[in-house]
């Protein structure tokens, strides 16, 4: 059984879809072309149903890559394939490796209160929000913090993220009071996974960059991948949801843990390679952690999750996945133990309704 595609808005705001176009396909790449069986194709479909200014699709299965790019808008100067893309919420995934490798290391166990990591002097309640329930969604928070939307309205279509920074996202948690008992209910939360990322730097003394760059971008080799901006020669220009008005790039301002990170689509697949192979890596354990189920919810259960993943059922065994969207861009990770395979897909044009995007994505990952 191969579940449907998921639709994840991702974006602040829903406007009316943007009229239909067609992209073009503009390079080609592929490690080993005796592989293909018509993968290629399926790929340069992808690209062309995207009608983004930019859209990568890449593909690895077993090791070997294919990879098609191209777009509405004329060939960059650097390949595309070369430009880092804004991942938005798929940047969780980093985030939950990262815990989770915390955790088997033994520098933390998931347990700790959240407002103790944040203000140690601070008096413990009966049920405190943890790490774990920050990063699985379950801490009764809502999606943004408290007074997020009057602050973020003058820049609401541009940079709302970037009008609540660090420190107000803090305050805000120790303030809050959650709307349930802390593990108890499911709710899609970047303000939940924000809070985790600040409590992390809290209790290990370690700025969020650092702490990222130390655990998980330097072990994997992920040169191609940061969490800031540094212009339009290194990163792709992100696009309103006309496929022709260029965004600013993504600021996160205080969510950096639940939305910064950028990448080139390569070193997005070696991130997901990882996670197929995790034997001989130096995040072994936390690369099979992320693939446990920690959460079960829906009618049947049907929904499972792990600490990094949504997990999905397929005849040959699970899929994971993860989607994201900032202002102007949009990306879809995931990766098959049983295929071998690993996709990263990502686009340069604003989530709109009914938009192809992350359904095509997901069916090629599906696509036995």
């Amino acid at each position: 059984m191969t579940a449907p595609a998921p639709a994840w808005p991702g974006t602040p705001l829903d406007d009316p879809a943007a009229p239909p176009g067609t992209g073009t396909p503009d390079h080609d790449f592929d490690h080993d072309h005796d592989h293909d069986d018509g993968l290629a194709e399926r790929l340069t479909a992808a690209v062309e149903a995207a009608d983004a200014p930019d859209a990568v699709f890449a593909v690895s299965r077993h090791g070997r890559r294919t990879l098609r790019a191209g777009g509405t808008a004329p060939t960059p100067e650097r390949p595309r394939e070369d430009l880092r893309y804004e991942t938005g919420s798929a940047s969780k995934t980093y985030t939950g490796l990262l815990l989770a490798g915390l955790i088997g290391s033994g520098t933390l166990t998931g347990g700790e209160p959240a407002a103790a990591c944040l203000d140690p002097g601070r008096p413990v309640e009966a049920d405190p929000v943890t790490l774990a329930h920050l990063i699985t969604h379950t801490a009764g928070l809502p999606a943004l913090p408290p007074g997020f939307r009057a602050r973020a309205l003058p820049a609401w279509r541009t940079n709302p993220y970037g009008r609540f920074p660090a420190d107000r996202v803090v305050d805000a948690f120790l303030r809050h009071r959650p709307r349930h008992r802390p593990g108890t209910r499911w709710h899609y939360s970047n303000y939940g996974v924000a809070v985790l990322g600040h409590a992390l730097s809290a209790v290990t003394a370690t700025p969020w960059e650092t702490l990222l760059d130390r655990h998980v971008l330097r072990p994997f080799g992920l040169a191609g991948t940061g969490l800031r901006p540094a212009g339009p020669d290194t990163d792709a220009v992100g696009h309103t949801k006309d496929g022709r008005t260029p965004v600013p790039a993504f600021d996160a301002g205080g969510f950096p843990a639940a939305g910064a990170v950028r990448a080139t689509p390569h070193d997005l697949l070696t991130f997901l390679e990882a996670h197929l192979d995790p034997d001989g890596s130096p995040a072994a354990g936390a690369l099979r952690a992320v693939r446990v189920p920690v959460l079960r919810r829906g009618l049947g259960h049907r929904h499972v999750h792990t600490v990094a993943w949504f997990r999905h059922p397929t005849d040959g065994g699970p899929l994971y996945f993860h989607s994201g969207a900032t202002l102007g861009q949009q990306a879809f990770l995931g990766f098959r133990p049983d295929t071998g395979t690993a996709l990263a897909a990502v686009c340069t044009r604003r989530f709109r309704v009914h938009d192809p995007f992350i359904a095509t994505a997901y069916a090629l990952l599906a696509d036995d």
